[in-house]
């Protein structure tokens, strides 16, 4: 087995991974990147709306209002003193990224646009059309390519590797191209990996990859877990595909409407306040539309150009003329692994920061347009602490991996079926409304899910690019985190933002 040496591992590619590395790198330490798909692919790419930083560019606005905004989204689970340093640091941070080249949109006298999403008290967010995540993504690795950081595409997190002071020092990886097994030796290691929206299988707004593997891996070495319940549904995502309709659509002025051609709730409010607005309708029989038709086709063009090249392409209508079929859909997960202001895990080496890690910034309830400044801000305190800590000397133990324990599991039972019912479950009863008596039962069928995974082999037995075996690991993967969602959701009886449990 191939064992690579660097002073700081990052694991994911996304803006997060990106930004630590940029940052670990200027500290002179050496950095390597691993990431499971390509960094221009990662979720980064569909925060469309903005970022978050009280500019006042467009109205009055303060830090303040951003701090106060996002308490009151967090519905009191969220930590005020991590709070007031990401939205004290926004304005520096926007101002960086303008800096190494994001081209922000821009107001007629030349300042940095900014629009008005849920939540907000002001228009607050910095945005690039709608394709603000986008071009943040691609300036930042342009960026990392112009410091020489090596990253290597088509790398699956297996394991953690523990070193003999009980202290995370490299992680054992599949090299997806080839099937081998490699070893990677680190002196701090910054998990990057994204979230896990995706355990709801096709009711998810995220990309395939989006299975919580960073999550899962670093729960198998002992890493503290917190507000796993806390889910975040998007009110506006596609009705046959799940693909995300932007919050701009609705911050530059679109509607919401039911079958009647009825205004049902306020569009602005909380996403969680209008998801379930929308599922109350949807329980009556009706289906809900967004209508920006009344925006008009230049200003949908300008601002608004991806949401109308979506809706044609996954569709079939056009937002110019057309109502938008949507519904909503697991978007974003709050939870995550536990970080300190450090963004150090409970586990001595290991780092972790955007939609893995919960800096506890968003609570029960995510603010519009701070999934972006979190990255950032956190990206940054990651990569520069993870470098003051690459000094240290450590030996790894060995560790067995996943394949060798499946390397004896049939396949009498399809486990993309099940992945797929899965998916369909956790939605309806791990959802938008909750029940008690439904979260027991979905915690019932997972552990039976997880009693019959030896018989859910893989049946392809080739190395290169086995995509049947990446997509096993993922769905066990899937299965110890969900688990941990529904007993969190359990354990939580009382409703609480994104959380909501209904009575009976």
């Amino acid at each position: 087995m191939n064992s690579l040496k660097t002073d700081v591992l990052i694991i994911g590619a996304g803006g997060a991974g990106l930004v630590a590395a940029i940052h670990a790198k200027e500290q002179g330490v050496s950095v390597k990147v691993l990431t499971k798909e390509y960094p221009t692919r990662s979720q980064t790419c569909m925060a469309q709306g903005g970022i978050n930083a009280a500019l006042g560019n467009v109205s009055e606005d303060s830090v303040e209002n951003h701090i106060a905004n996002t308490l009151k989204s967090a519905h009191g689970q969220a930590d005020e003193e991590a709070i007031r340093f990401m939205c004290s640091e926004a304005l520096e941070t926007v101002a960086w990224l303008e800096n190494i080249g994001v081209c922000f949109s821009r107001t007629e006298d030349g300042k940095i646009a900014q629009r008005r999403l849920g939540g907000a008290s002001a228009p607050r967010a910095c945005y690039a059309q709608d394709y603000t995540g986008l071009k943040i993504l691609h300036t930042l690795y342009d960026k990392a390519l112009s410091l020489g950081i090596d990253i290597e595409n088509e790398k699956f997190l297996l394991e953690l590797l523990e070193d003999t002071q009980g202290g995370v020092s490299g992680a054992l990886m599949l090299d997806i191209r080839s099937g081998e097994l490699q070893k990677y030796e680190a002196n701090a290691v910054i998990l990057a990996s994204g979230g896990y929206s995706r355990i709801y299988d096709k009711n998810s707004t995220n990309s395939t990859a989006s299975t919580g593997d960073g999550i899962a891996a670093a729960l198998r070495v002992g890493a503290k877990l917190i507000d796993m319940e806390f889910v975040q549904f998007h009110p506006t995502a596609l009705k046959k595909s799940s693909i995300l309709i932007s919050e701009s659509a609705r911050g530059e002025g679109g509607y919401l409407l039911n079958s009647k051609g009825e205004r049902f709730t306020n569009e602005l409010a909380p996403r969680d306040e209008v998801s379930r607005a929308i599922h109350e309708e949807m329980l009556k029989g009706e289906e809900i539309f967004l209508d920006i038709r009344h925006l008009g086709e230049d200003f949908i063009e300008e601002g608004l150009p991806q949401e109308r090249k979506l809706a044609k392409l996954y569709e079939d209508v056009d937002p110019v003329h057309d109502l938008i079929p949507i519904k909503p859909v697991a978007h974003y997960t709050m939870g995550g692994i536990e970080v300190d202001n450090k963004s150090q895990t409970s586990v001595s080496g290991l780092f972790a920061c955007g939609e893995c890690a919960n800096h506890r910034v968003h609570g029960a309830n995510r603010l519009g347009g701070n999934s972006l400044l979190e990255i950032v801000v956190f990206g940054k305190e990651a990569g520069i602490n993870a470098a003051k800590m690459a000094k240290k000397s450590t030996q790894l133990q060995e560790k067995r991996s996943i394949i060798e324990k499946i390397q004896g599991y049939t396949n009498e039972i399809d486990f993309y079926e099940k992945k797929q019912s899965l998916g369909d479950l956790l939605y309806t009863k791990v959802g938008i409304v909750r029940k008690k008596g439904e979260l027991q039962e979905v915690l019932e069928e997972i552990k039976l899910l997880k009693s019959q995974l030896p018989s859910m082999g893989v049946s392809d037995s080739s190395k290169v690019y086995n995509t049947n075996l990446l997509e096993f690991i993922e769905f066990h993967n899937v299965l110890d985190v969900a688990e941990v969602v529904v007993r969190a959701a359990l354990k939580r009886d009382k409703s609480c933002g994104a959380h909501f449990m209904e009575e009976v």
